[in-house]
C-alpha cells in the first residue's frame, strides 16, 4: 500500500521540477544580452560584400552597389559589422576608420566615426614598458634607447 502513494509524489516531484526547469528557461530567453559599447576598427566596404573578399580586398569592396549599405570589416578577427545609423559612415566607403558605439548582435550602432590612428604621433615620447625579448632578458625604453632614439615596431598578423 505504501508503494503507490510513494509513486504518486514522486511523480508530483518530477513535475514540479520539470516546470520550474520549463519557467526559468523561458525567462532565460526572454533576456536579451545588453549591446557591448566600445570602438572597432577596420575598413569600411559595402555590404554587398562578404568577409573573405574584403579580406582578400577585393575591388568590388569598396564600389558603391544599389540597395547595399556600408559596413565595417574588422580584419584582426575578420567579422564584418553592420552599421547604423548610416549617415554617420556615408561617403567614407573605402576609408579606414575607428567606429565608436553600441554592438547589438552583429550590427554597431554608431555613436561616432573618425579616421583609425595607430600608435604614437611624431615625437610622442613612447610610455615606459618592460618586455622579454627572444632570449629572455627583460628590456625596457631605456634599456633599447640609442644615441639618436629610438624606433620600436610591433608586428600583429592572424596569418603567421
Amino acid at each position: 500500500m505504501l508503494a503507490p502513494a510513494n509513486n504518486s509524489i514522486t511523480k508530483r516531484l518530477l513535475f514540479y521540477a520539470g516546470a520550474s526547469l520549463s519557467l526559468a528557461s523561458l525567462a532565460l530567453a526572454g533576456q536579451s544580452n545588453p549591446p557591448k559599447t566600445g570602438s572597432w576598427s577596420g575598413v569600411l566596404v559595402t555590404s554587398a560584400c562578404n568577409a573573405d573578399e574584403a579580406f582578400n580586398e577585393s575591388p568590388e569592396c569598396f564600389k558603391n552597389v544599389p540597395g547595399a549599405k556600408i559596413a565595417l570589416y574588422d580584419d584582426t578577427n575578420r567579422v564584418m559589422y553592420s552599421l547604423e545609423p548610416q549617415d554617420k559612415v556615408t561617403g567614407h566607403l573605402g576609408d579606414t576608420v575607428t567606429i565608436h558605439g553600441a554592438l547589438d548582435e552583429d550590427t554597431i550602432n554608431v555613436a561616432s566615426a573618425g579616421p583609425m590612428s595607430i600608435g604614437l604621433a611624431v615625437g610622442q615620447k613612447a610610455p615606459d614598458f618592460s618586455a622579454r625579448d627572444e632570449f629572455g632578458h627583460v628590456q625596457t625604453l631605456e634599456t633599447l634607447k640609442g644615441p639618436n632614439g629610438t624606433v620600436l615596431l610591433f608586428f600583429r598578423s592572424a596569418d603567421w
